[in-house]
């Protein structure tokens, strides 16, 4: 008998209800109870809770890069639009980067923005190889910025247990003060370092990937 549900419905559901639980709590168990299915119904669509993440992050991709693709001529802008929006996208998310972070994309609708993405690198004088190093070296930064992010502030505006400085600092050998005044800078203002940690990517970017029109 075929399924009253369809995959849409089940990861729509799944990223509602990523905000409630967070990744931890998000089970399939949890998913059918809210679309009033039994379990294995979702089986029908996917085979375990890993197929379903590798859906649910192809859709936050899909609405990330909903509407018209402008990429800007310079690799520079277009590194760090990209990683910015990337950035906001994930934080749309409660644990939206860990979910995004090592799954793999279920269709190819990422492709003409990625080909734009590269062909920019191209233009500037990159290898293929190069630019493919550069992009994927700021969008590892991104991901991983975004998941300590989250792991501080999981639900907007709220700080987790655990993290915060003062009390983090009082545990510390007095001996180690650089490390105990280290948590303010470890625990905030991920806005303003998110935005100097590119530019060091895309700096480092710069210098350590020349292509021959930078090199000029």
């Amino acid at each position: 008998m075929p399924p009253k549900l369809d995959r849409a419905q089940v990861v729509d559901t799944a990223l509602r209800l990523l905000d409630e639980t967070g990744l931890d709590g998000l089970t399939l168990r949890r998913i059918a109870a809210e679309l009033d299915v039994k379990a294995p119904a979702l089986y029908w669509h996917f085979a375990n809770k890993q197929a379903l993440l590798d859906e649910m992050a192809t859709e936050m991709l899909r609405r990330m890069s909903a509407g018209p693709l402008t990429v800007p001529d310079s690799w520079q802008e277009a590194v760090t639009g990209t990683c910015r929006t990337l950035r906001t996208s994930l934080l749309g998310y409660r644990d939206g980067a860990k979910v995004f972070s090592g799954t793999r994309l279920t269709d190819s609708g990422h492709t003409g923005g990625q080909h734009a993405l590269l062909a920019v690198f191209q233009r500037a004088g990159f290898e293929l190889g190069d630019a493919v190093l550069a992009f994927t070296t700021a969008y590892a930064f991104t991901i991983g910025f975004v998941i300590e992010e989250q792991a501080v502030h999981p639900v907007p505006g709220e700080r987790a247990p655990g993290y915060d400085p003062d009390r983090r600092a009082a545990g510390i050998d007095p001996q180690h003060d650089l490390a105990a005044a280290a948590g303010r800078e470890l625990f905030g203002g991920f806005e303003q370092r998110f935005e100097r940690g590119l530019a060091i990517v895309v700096a480092g970017i710069g210098a350590a990937l020349p292509s021959p029109a930078t090199e000029r």
